[in-house]
């Protein structure tokens, strides 16, 4: 009976001595990309402020191929063994695992880091690991629905996801219980192979990217609200969106322009996740909203859509992000360094040598051709044996009283070549007597106080090529992102400011949608009354704050204001009119760095009325109505974080 007994001890004692930690989670499946997971663990004996938590699809990846991470001491109850973590997830179309790892400071590896070059999490202890999570709906259900015009003023394209490829269409009409007409969509994917770098091309950085469906929607009448929605019987339907068509007659024109802002990411990964594109997109759906059901719209992204640099679920993650305004305006794009960049890419003359880079990191504009259709048949060579060429390089749109053209700053743009030749006979061609006003964007800006030399080369080209074909042909604003922040020149042509905008574009950059750098012009911390880099005179506005742009227009004036992300209001304006007079929207045109107060400003917004067009100042728009708390990042400390290291990364 002793034996027994001491049999029992012995077994009760070291049961607990080696006690596995146990990790749940609650649900056991999710509907929809953005549904949240609860997971909890509990037995973490002697828990470090490093101890992670690995987030993991699909589940079998190897441990250090995670898709994120968290770190456990962001539960408050961590140092007790014990916490829960909630996370909202997006559908990758593949199951999810969770694994706890314990690490400490004696084995970080200063040359393992992730792109802001911080340390990456050390998977050598795993402590334990989680069942499956899925989606109800993982291969089925459409995902990433956006919206984009086509070459044919009554159709709106629709694009989407879903993980097999099997039969899917469009149903739309004006009636939303009524859904009568049906556009068949057309579902590519691309492949692994046919990225061509690095991390994109690697087990590490490539996950199946599904299927993407494209359906154009046709017949539409003009100017009015259609409902639709994307899937098939069999495989199921999404919820019913809906969108304003063009309308061909309008005066007006209302978009939302920006450049540069990637997306949010609710986890710690390889890049850098961009928190401040959830106010971005969120102040622009509240626009979107205002507007109503009778007002078309568009966006522009002009460029370094979401910086995925070859981990290919930040695609995932972005549309996820843009779905609530890009299933209901179209959604508007040009391609970027991050989007294309690679070390072999076809043309790289001598004198760019230092220009294009491995900012794509592998990806050589493969997801974007795939993912976006823009109007036009703009495409190049990747210079892979296999592939996709890359497409939506450079083309043009009328809505209202403006023409929009888009160009390419990373394939070649020089006299002689198909992209000049495009644009000298696009601008020749415009209609000014129907869009008396030209805006042009690109992704590299040809003006900007910015000083990286490694774009002074291409800015010298542009100049020399492209800005003579820009006065020429009376281009009113030139908007370019690539340097993140918002700066707004005088009406300029050879460096040298004019009156009026014509002959002399307006140029704005407008890089400021999320992706987070330090202004080259920040005071040093012992000369804070010194900027670095001096406001030249032609710089009328310019600012770190981050936003995004709204153009307003008829045919007698254009408007473009800048509404910053801390509050939602407007910081500068300028106003353009036919007339060629540009108008500034504050007495001292930003000059001193800070924003203009709201009673300085006028912006015409609202545009109401089939002849008259209404001025107006917004005053008390919405405020407050979003607001987030950035994330702090610090090696070593406390809550067992990073330190954020600031770049002027473009």
């Amino acid at each position: 009976m002793i034996a027994v007994y001491s049999l029992f001890i012995f077994i009760f004692i070291t049961s607990s001595v080696y006690s596995k930690p146990t990790i749940s989670f609650s649900p056991q499946t999710l509907n929809r990309s953005g549904d949240t997971v609860v997971i909890k663990w509990s037995g973490v004996e002697s828990p470090s402020d490093l101890d992670w938590l690995g987030i993991y699809s699909p589940p079998e990846s190897r441990h250090d191929h995670f898709i994120g991470y968290k770190f456990l001491s962001d539960s408050p109850d961590w140092q007790s063994g014990s916490g829960s973590i909630s996370l909202p997830l997006t559908n990758l179309r593949s199951n999810y695992s969770f694994r706890i790892f314990h690490w400490t400071q004696s084995e970080i590896n200063p040359k393992h880091l992730d792109h802001d070059h911080n340390p990456l999490p050390g998977t050598r202890h795993l402590l334990t690991e989680s069942n499956q999570l899925n989606f109800r709906f993982a291969a089925n259900r459409p995902e990433q629905i956006h919206l984009g015009y086509t070459d044919n003023t009554n159709e709106m394209r629709v694009m989407f996801v879903t993980g097999d490829g099997e039969e899917r269409e469009a149903r739309y009409g004006e009636v939303k219980e009524k859904l009568d007409n049906v556009a068949v969509a057309r579902g590519v994917r691309y492949e692994r192979e046919h990225m061509c770098h690095a991390p994109a091309n690697t087990t590490i950085g490539w996950r199946d990217p599904g299927w993407t469906f494209d359906a154009v929607m046709k017949d539409l009448k003009q100017g009015i609200n259609y409902f639709y929605q994307v899937g098939s019987d069999l495989k199921g339907w999404s919820e019913v969106h809906s969108f304003v068509s063009r309308n061909e007659s309008s005066e007006e024109t209302l978009a939302f322009m920006f450049g540069d802002m990637g997306c949010s990411t609710p986890y710690r990964t390889f890049i850098r996740g961009e928190d401040e594109s959830l106010s971005t997109v969120k102040w622009i759906l509240r626009d979107i909203e205002a507007l109503g059901e009778d007002k078309a719209a568009i966006v522009s992204h002009i460029g370094d859509i979401s910086y995925a640099k070859g981990y290919s679920w930040i695609w995932d993650e972005f549309f996820a992000q843009i779905e609530p305004i890009a299933s209901r305006v179209p959604y508007h794009v040009c391609i970027g360094n991050h989007e294309y960049d690679w070390p072999n890419q076809p043309w790289k003359p001598d004198w760019s040598a230092y220009i294009y880079g491995k900012d794509s990191g592998g990806e050589c504009g493969v997801p974007y051709s795939v993912k976006f259709n823009m109007p036009g048949n703009s495409s190049e060579a990747t210079g892979m044996v296999q592939g996709p060429h890359t497409r939506n390089l450079y083309y043009s749109y009328d809505m209202g009283s403006v023409h929009f053209v888009y160009i390419s700053t990373e394939t070649e743009f020089l006299k002689g070549g198909k992209q000049y030749s495009f644009l000298k006979s696009d601008l020749e061609s415009v209609n000014r007597s129907k869009t008396p006003f030209v805006v042009l964007q690109g992704h590299r800006p040809m003006y900007t106080t910015s000083r990286k030399i490694r774009d002074a080369e291409i800015r010298q080209r542009m100049i020399e090529h492209l800005e003579p074909l820009l006065v020429k042909n009376n281009v009113t604003v030139a908007l370019w992102g690539h340097v993140h922040n918002y700066e707004r020149f005088c009406p300029i042509s050879n460096n040298t400011c004019g009156e009026r905008w014509q002959g002399s574009p307006v140029h704005l950059v407008i890089g400021m949608a999320g992706k987070d750098t330090q202004p080259t012009w920040e005071p040093r911390p012992n000369h804070q009354d010194v900027p670095i880099f001096p406001q030249p005179a032609n710089s009328m506005y310019r600012g770190g704050e981050f936003g995004y742009t709204r153009l307003v227009a008829n045919k007698e004036r254009l408007t473009l204001s800048f509404v910053g992300n801390h509050d939602g209001e407007l910081h500068d304006v300028v106003e353009i009119l036919a007339s060629g007079e540009v108008i500034s929207g504050s007495d001292d045109d930003g000059k001193d760095d800070k924003f203009g107060s709201e009673s300085d400003i006028a912006v015409l917004w609202y545009i109401e009325g089939a002849s008259v067009m209404v001025l107006g100042v917004i005053l008390g728009y919405f405020v407050g109505f979003f607001s987030r708390k950035k994330r702090e990042y610090g090696v070593g400390s406390s809550n067992g974080s990073w330190i954020q290291m600031k770049t002027e990364e473009t």
